[in-house]
């Protein structure tokens, strides 16, 4: 089969690889959509040490089951593949399981490819109202569902009226969308590519600012930074109100930012998320076929042999949608 192969910093290659060769408890699914995810690029530049080169990278997968069981059913993959049996996997916290793979991370390879091998339980099945396009959203989307419902058990997120967003990429856009469709409607996303910017004001009914809009005192209830970079957190720390809530998303930088200070002072709750749990991915799913996350139409698709443009041009600023969807049928 073709694969997009990252083979080393910036640099990446159509191959001719063996196809996937699943185990006893997966199935072989046929990849209709991939999107291009910030783990991708972070991988790209050589900046992950979890995705050495050469590695198949891509965990944005919709596309059809070939054999077995579910056979011909239109599908959307949760690409995180956990144990079942730790603590964490049986508390419903299975996101945190110690032995959890990903795929585009060896041992599992990624789904820029024709096909790939995944576990039977990973499978979502959707149904005629999302396109593939569309269905390769729901990974991201459920890094922002499992935020806003981390912020919604919060104090501050459980009566919320104002929340702010960092990132205009699909894991910012899909936290405001899940904000919003878990009850919070004034939603301010901030992002700073005046392009990108632009993109969104004109076709979507989001709030979007510039990062210069944002100010200490803006008091907002919620704040989730989808971005991680040092100056994200330090205006999320400034942003966020007496009490409130910041939930972070972003692995862009892994230091500084915080105002510790004005965060113990005004009992300010900082916390962490990792992707989603199993419940959230299949919640958002549903969410999407439900309607409650808009029209989903904020991508940008290109062949999958197309791939190594589309990373130099999210490198360069140039893309404008928030996700590039690959297709290798294409």
């Amino acid at each position: 089969m073709k694969a997009l192969v990252y083979t080393g910093i910036e640099t990446l290659e159509m191959r001719d690889v063996a196809d996937p060769n699943p185990g006893s408890d997966e199935c072989v699914v046929r990849v209709e959509s991939v999107g291009i995810c910030g783990s991708d690029m972070h991988a790209y530049l050589g900046h992950d040490d979890r995705r050495p080169a050469p590695v198949i990278l891509g965990h944005e997968v919709a596309g059809v089951v070939e054999g077995g069981a579910h056979d011909g059913a239109r599908i959307t993959v949760n690409p995180l593949v956990t144990c079942g049996t730790c603590r964490y996997c049986t508390s419903g916290q299975d996101n945190l399981c110690p032995n959890r793979q990903i795929i585009s991370m060896q041992p599992r390879e990624g789904g820029f490819a024709q096909k790939i091998a995944i576990p039977e339980r990973n499978l979502v099945i959707i149904d005629d109202s999302l396109t593939f396009d569309q269905a390769a959203l729901a990974e991201p989307i459920a890094c922002g569902w499992h935020a806003a419902r981390v912020a919604k058990a919060h104090p501050a997120g459980s009566d919320a009226t104002r929340a702010l967003v960092f990132g205009g990429g699909a894991i910012g856009m899909g936290a405001a969308l899940s904000l919003r469709a878990q009850g919070i409607e004034n939603v301010s996303l901030v992002e700073p590519n005046e392009v990108r910017r632009d993109y969104i004001i004109t076709r979507y009914d989001i709030h979007v600012i510039d990062p210069t809009q944002v100010s200490s005192g803006d008091d907002y209830d919620v704040v989730i930074d989808g971005v991680g970079y040092v100056s994200t957190r330090e205006q999320a720390s400034e942003a966020v109100r007496p009490g409130g809530i910041i939930v972070h998303i972003g692995l862009g930088q892994d230091l500084g930012g915080l105002n510790i200070r004005r965060m113990t002072l005004q009992e300010i709750t900082f916390t962490g998320t990792y992707t989603y749990t199993s419940q959230d991915f299949r919640d958002t799913a549903q969410a999407m076929m439900d309607g409650k996350l808009g029209d989903l139409s904020w991508t940008e698709t290109r062949p999958l042999s197309h791939g190594a443009q589309a990373f130099q041009d999210i490198r360069s600023g140039t893309s404008q949608a928030p996700k590039i969807i690959l297709k290798p049928t294409h």
